[in-house]
């Protein structure tokens, strides 16, 4: 019950930036994790928003596998259909490189042949490989830009050291978040890029609170406690905090994504769910076990830390004394005393009195 009264209170003593080596290791393997996958598995599942082509979504009411659909669409010489289920088998989506209306029209009719419903009442959408290009060049502009803007606005809210590691975690979180994509196999939509886009900005929020702590206790305290010392006392006094706020806002997020997705069915919901979820837990990881520890590495680098630390053990008695070196290093000859110890002096001759 003590420790859970010291987190409800921001009374824990956890010395994060001491076992900054586990958490950078563990970083290190997701990031490796995730540029295996997304190499082996050749990118992301875009959808036809991106790469352009031609969906169509029926109703699926003989309940129709996918395999069946699958076969169906094979039979027609279509090569390389995603054919996926929502709505609990409800319904049948299949994405195909983009078809011209006469092999759209066959390919409607072959699905409703297999699944049983009216092909009058089938979904289309066809998407041109120009307009993917711009929608995804408008997502990496859109990217770009939120990354400088960030930048700029920490460097002049904060310090450029604390900007580039902001960045750091960013681009972390980003990372992260598309190996998990990649190994999951989620398809990437513009839901996907607007819902990362909200996470990058929720994980830079929960940083620059943590590093407006630290620099308020810098200028409160800089000369009596190291770096160290401020990033861990300003994660612990964050950490509750955002807990609570990371738990409050993934609530809605797992309403969502159970309730919109897989009750009703709405896979768009499910993709902007999906990435929120990952992404909030990834910054809020990142913020707390990557930002801090790795802005008190690189600043207790600079000398003014180095001061401070020296000041500070010279005050506790521990650094190291300085010592004298002696000039001649050489063996001494033999008959001489150590160094330190007194040469007795030779007995004083009586001088006699005539």
């Amino acid at each position: 019950m003590s420790l859970l009264t010291d987190f409800y209170w921001g009374r824990t003593t956890f010395d994060v930036v001491a076992s900054r080596r586990r958490w950078f290791l563990l970083s290190a393997i997701l990031l490796l994790i995730s540029a295996g996958v997304f190499t082996l598995r050749g990118g992301f599942d875009l959808s036809v928003d991106f790469q352009g082509g031609t969906v169509v979504t029926i109703a699926n009411p003989d309940g129709a596998s996918v395999a069946a659909v699958r076969d169906r669409v094979s039979a027609l010489g279509i090569t390389g259909a995603r054919v996926q289920e929502s709505g609990a088998g409800a319904e049948i989506r299949v994405q195909t490189t983009r078809l011209d209306a006469d092999r759209e029209q066959a390919l409607v009719e072959a699905i409703a042949g297999v699944t049983g419903a009216d092909p009058a009442d089938a979904g289309r959408q066809s998407v041109g490989p120009t307009f993917g290009r711009q929608i995804a060049d408008a997502a990496v502009r859109a990217l770009i830009v939120f990354l400088g803007v960030a930048t700029l606005y920490m460097t002049w809210r904060l310090q450029w050291k604390m900007a580039l590691v902001a960045i750091v975690a960013l681009l972390h979180d980003l990372l992260v978040t598309a190996g998990i994509y990649a190994i999951v196999g989620l398809e990437v939509s513009p839901a996907t890029v607007i819902a990362v886009l909200t996470v990058l900005g929720y994980s830079l929020y929960d940083t620059v609170i943590l590093f407006d702590r630290v620099l308020e206790s810098v200028k409160e305290r800089g000369d009596r406690q190291t770096l160290t010392s401020i990033v861990n006392e300003s994660f612990n006094g964050i950490l509750m905090r955002s807990i609570n706020t990371t738990l409050t806002t993934l609530v809605p997020i797992v309403s969502l994504l159970l309730v919109g997705s897989f009750l009703l069915g709405a896979t768009t919901l499910r993709a902007f769910a999906v990435a929120l979820l990952i992404g909030i837990t990834i910054g809020t990881y990142s913020t707390l076990f990557i930002a801090g520890p790795l802005y008190a590495a690189w600043g207790e680098r600079e000398d003014r830390w180095k001061r401070v630390q020296l000041r500070l053990d010279r005050k506790a008695g521990t650094a190291a004394p300085v010592r004298a070196v002696p000039a001649n290093t050489g063996t001494p000859p033999a008959g001489t005393p150590p160094i330190g110890t007194a040469t007795p002096r030779p007995p004083r001759k009586r001088r006699k009195s005539r």
